[in-house]
């Protein structure tokens, strides 16, 4: 018989609102000191729930108590790191699964099922996201342990029956083969501390007397029990924040103080700005009732404050002038504050967003810090060893002869169209590598797949291709990308998933950048080369800069119409009371969970329960600026239909909320202008803008300076014609003139 779950012991403080960062991350600092006074630092264990943030708050608790001017070494860990080496305490010998190892294992266990695959779901495959949709129901069902068998009585629908039974054969065949998944260390070793298995949890605690679990309001259910477990012998400090639970929300409605036990004593900290002004000087941010507004509906008003608070408000055409305003806005901060690059973050609505917003910055001159794992399916030096591994693949399949021969015709195979993958694989090593010939191919091709790769990097020398051809952030991706090539390699010389070989290899490659997605490893947001973040607002929870943008602040974005997956019609999701999720709310679970709405104001329970989680989002990610707060949105999108875009309800808000004021930032800002995308497209805007300006004054009665316009012009001309100017750019900015004076008419 298994044994009883321990119930949380301890204290739990809880504070009334969520605070700026710098505030939140000084009140840590002062429980942690009490802690690390009393029990001694390298007895106190800090964990937090999600690590993004750790490194700074590890760089705060470390500077606590270092009157002699060395810095504590504090134990802080995220509750998932922690866990796992907890997991390899008790087995040294489990292997961890990694993602592509996870991608190939899964579609095995799919392929052989017995069970009969459900019409919908073998409709839906043919959708681009529905491998990683379903990647996610299942991590999400091994995170909360959910089996088949605990949810048959609930008579799951088929499509999700039939997941969920493919998890517990995907789980068997983990434990056959002794491998663990990363969704599955908590589960597992929840159990193994409960048993105390080997005398683990004694042999764990020994070395702790107390634990501050940080962000508590983000614990859930197994990880509540985790905490448990490990505390039985140590006190335990609880800190959280009402009004700051996005992920614990997703699958838990309520308070978090509502799912605690009676052994956790609670205590909730009223914040004195709730109750008065804050003193000139103080430092609170300028956007602080922003915040509140946002996790809580309390206007400046309603809190007893009179003073406006303020924000900058960026509005634009399309989503690619939003981001040109926001790099234009951001050196206006450089020179009129002094600001550094590492003083700004850039939030976007999720991860997949950060390539473009990075590369769209760095395109109008703003350097940027963020480097990840980009998807492999957008990595060309990726591309290029896939197409290396078709070819391989090919030469190992049909006789060398015809393949070689085939390889040094003009037009690649004979008899193959230009979509054919070996087609593409030629053209694509022709493009990439000068000296591509058969002889190279054959060269580099051996009985391991792993060094045939390597071989074929040090040949066409790869890495020094890409060194020079790319910038350096580019660069370390581009590496990161190779790198996971030849683990995967590796891993399939090792495996008995796939055949060691050119065949497997290409089958395992496949499947990982098909299902790939950007960012999904991990994400470095503060290298140490510096310059603006880009990141998902939810990265922002635990961090802190002096001026913040959240970008895309679209109806369509935030809240958004899909909510928790794209896999089932929300109609379905709504009926799905097994779904790993909150699915099912009622008008007291909403109101239970989120302060910004009362009952009278709840419509869809669903649909208002999952749109405040996304309001929350927006909410944590206005606290992390503690100088300037941009709240940035666009009209349009960018293609043939010029689709139009509403403001998110939660912005219009803000501006209908008459305490507040969200100031318009002028787009023709006096900042200097940087980067060369920025400087053509200035250049381009000039005869217009000022055949324009010319007319308005015309049109008012005013009289315009045609001194300036002529010596413009002038200057314009004389770059032009004396300069080192493309003669594709002299000519577009010759057409600009041309338009303005209307000899060339646009038909749109």
């Amino acid at each position: 018989m298994a044994p009883s779950p321990a119930s949380l012991q301890g204290t739990c403080k809880l504070r009334a609102e969520p605070a700026p960062s710098d505030e939140l991350f000084d009140w840590i600092a002062g429980e942690y000191a009490a802690l690390a006074a009393e029990y001694g630092p390298r007895n106190v264990l800090v964990l937090k729930r999600h690590p993004a943030g750790l490194e700074r708050l590890t760089a705060a608790l470390a500077a606590v108590g270092a009157t002699d001017g060395t810095p504590q070494s504090p134990r802080v860990e995220s509750l998932p790191e922690h866990a796992s080496k907890v997991l390899e305490a008790l087995d040294p010998t489990l292997d961890r699964l990694e993602y592509e190892e996870r991608i190939e294992l899964i579609s095995l266990v799919i392929d052989g099922a017995s069970r009969e695959v459900p019409a919908y779901l073998e409709r839906a495959a043919d959708h681009e996201s529905f491998a990683r949709d379903v990647g996610q129901l299942l991590l999400e069902a091994t995170r909360q342990r959910l089996r088949l068998a605990d949810v048959e009585s609930e008579d799951p629908h088929d499509a999700l029956a039939f997941l969920y039974a493919m998890n517990d054969r995907f789980h068997a065949e983990l434990e056959d083969r002794d491998y663990v998944e990363r969704a599955d260390v908590i589960p597992r070793t929840v159990d193994a501390l409960e048993a105390n298995t080997d005398d683990l949890r004694t042999r764990i605690g020994e070395s702790i007397d107390a634990v501050l679990a940080i962000e508590f309001e983000e614990y859930r259910r197994l990880d509540r029990r985790y905490l448990a477990a490990l505390t039985v012998d140590a006190d335990l400090v609880c800190l959280g924040e009402r009004h700051a639970s996005v992920e614990r929300t997703r699958v838990e409605s309520g308070s978090i103080e509502d799912h605690v036990g009676d052994g956790l004593e609670i205590e909730v900290l009223e914040s004195d700005e709730n109750r008065r002004e804050p003193e000139p000087g103080t430092g609170t941010p300028p956007h602080r009732a922003v915040t509140r507004v946002l996790a809580m509906g309390e206007t400046p008003r309603s809190n007893g404050h009179t003073e406006h608070d303020d924000a900058r408000r960026i509005r634009t055409r399309t989503a690619r002038e939003q981001v040109r305003s926001v790099a234009t806005e951001i050196q206006a901060l450089r020179d009129r504050n002094g600001w550094s690059y590492d003083d700004v973050a850039v939030a976007v609505p999720r991860i997949e967003r950060v390539p473009e917003t990075r590369t769209q910055l760095r395109e109008a001159g703003i350097p940027t810090a963020t480097i990840g794992t980009p998807s492999l399916a957008e990595d060309p030096a990726v591309n290029e060893l896939y197409a290396f591994v078709t070819l391989q693949c090919a030469r190992e399949r049909d006789s060398n002869d015809r393949i070689d021969a085939a390889l040094a015709g003009d037009r690649g195979p004979p008899d193959r169209d230009a979509d054919d993958p070996e087609t593409v694989a030629v053209e694509r090593l022709r493009a990439r590598v000068d000296d591509f010939s058969p002889e190279l191919l054959a060269d580099c091709a051996g009985a391991s797949v792993s060094q045939s790769l390597e071989r074929w990097l040090r040949r066409t020398d790869l890495k020094g291709r890409i060194a020079r051809d790319e910038d350096w952030i580019d660069a370390r991706e581009g590496y990161a990308g190779v790198r996971r090539v030849l683990e995967i390699a590796r891993f399939v010389e090792e495996t008995d998933l796939v055949g060691p070989d050119w065949r497997g290899l290409r089958r395992m490659l496949r499947r990982t950048i098909q299902y790939d997605a950007p960012y999904v490893h991990a994400v470095e947001t503060q290298p140490p080369t510096g310059g603006v973040t880009v990141c998902a607002v939810d990265d922002l929870k635990y961090d802190s800069r002096e001026a913040v943008f959240l970008l895309d602040l679209i109806d369509d974005t935030y809240p958004g119409e899909q909510f928790l997956t794209q896999l089932f019609p929300t109609a379905w999701l709504r009926e799905m009371d097994c779904y790993p999720a909150v699915t099912d709310p009622d008008v007291e679970d909403v109101t239970a969970t989120f302060a910004t709405v009362d009952a009278d104001g709840v419509g869809d329970p669903f649909e208002t329960y999952h749109a405040q989680r996304s309001r929350r989002r927006l909410a944590l990610g206005s606290r992390a600026a503690r100088s300037r707060l941009y709240c940035c949105s666009y009209e349009r999108g960018a293609g043939g239909l010029r689709r139009t875009y509403d403001e998110s309800r939660y912005l219009q808000e803000l501006e209908a909320t008459p305490e507040l004021e969200l100031r318009a930032v002028d787009a023709d800002t006096d900042a200097a202008i940087h980067g060369e995308s920025n400087a053509l497209e200035a250049l381009l805007a000039q005869p217009r803008g000022e055949l324009e300006r010319i007319l308005r004054e015309a049109s008012t009665g005013g009289e315009a300076d045609l001194g300036a316009t002529e010596e413009l012009f002038e200057e314009i001309a004389v770059v032009l014609a004396e300069g080192d100017v493309d003669d594709e750019l002299a000519e577009a900015v010759r057409s600009q003139f041309e338009f303005a004076a209307g000899e060339v008419v646009r038909d749109d």
